[in-house]
């Protein structure tokens, strides 16, 4: 039993057990390449924030780590076999659930850990901010770190390098050989203001890439995996001991 996972603990430990911080996993269920699994978002976001909360709980941390949600928003790959979608409207519903709990139970501090790009928490934690003031709602991309680029040579955002070396070290016996993978290879929009980042659209999945990656996966190694994983869970481990520190009222210098 790991006292700082939900699903691991009972009752008889836990309700007397102080928590300061909860940390809620948020994956997705698609495809990714022809090598990784559907579940690589899930195994990712449960690994990570795990693993981050042992060093934080082995650091006086007071935290439950809950359940991961493995769903998330793919509504530009609904011709994409069984990637299975929750609109944002849905998302909103299960976070505003989770809050009304953790506020009720007195557990003021909440982290979503995210590791789908296609999730995006901000309009759901501003909205419930303002149902929920006296709580602290924070969500962190981890895969946007900025020093992810140390560790990897090709640049990528789905069933790339990073994610197929993280998961060669978490779930190998998941990972076809890398010579059955596609190239990740990605289409570019037309349209210069989407091109260079100051204009939006979705990206419509079937229509940007072959095998469902962007960005090459064939440099990947379990070592790689290794090295990163390791140096995100210590970044998050900081965030989850911060987040417990603060207060809620004087977060700001």
């Amino acid at each position: 039993m790991r006292p700082y996972i939900l699903a691991e603990i009972n009752w008889k430990a836990l309700k007397e057990q102080q928590v300061d911080l909860a940390i809620l996993p948020w994956g997705a269920t698609e495809a990714h390449n022809f090598h990784l699994p559907y579940g690589t978002d899930i195994f990712e976001a449960e690994s990570i924030a795990a693993e981050a909360g042992r060093i934080a709980w082995e650091r006086g941390a007071k935290i439950t780590v809950l359940p991961a949600i493995p769903f998330g928003v793919n509504t530009g790959q609904a011709d994409i076999k069984l990637d299975i979608n929750l609109n944002p409207s849905t998302q909103l519903a299960i976070v505003r659930d989770i809050v009304e709990v953790l506020n009720r139970q007195g557990v003021r501090k909440l982290l979503i850990v995210n590791s789908h790009g296609g999730n995006d928490f901000k309009p759901i934690l501003r909205e419930l901010g303002l149902r929920f003031p006296d709580m602290l709602l924070v969500s962190s991309n981890w895969f946007q770190l900025p020093e992810k680029n140390q560790f990897f040579d090709e640049k990528g955002d789905h069933a790339d390098e990073m994610e197929t070396s993280l998961i060669l070290y978490l779930k190998p016996e998941l990972v076809l050989p890398l010579e059955e993978a596609g190239d990740g290879k990605e289409k570019k929009s037309k349209i210069k203001g989407i091109k260079e980042g100051w204009a939006w659209s979705e990206r419509q999945w079937s229509m940007v890439t072959e095998d469902t990656g962007i960005g090459n996966p064939k440099a990947a190694t379990k070592e790689k995996g290794e090295k990163f994983f390791k140096f995100v869970t210590e970044k998050m481990a900081e965030l989850y001991l911060q987040l417990c520190e603060v207060d809620i009222k004087e977060r700001y210098e």
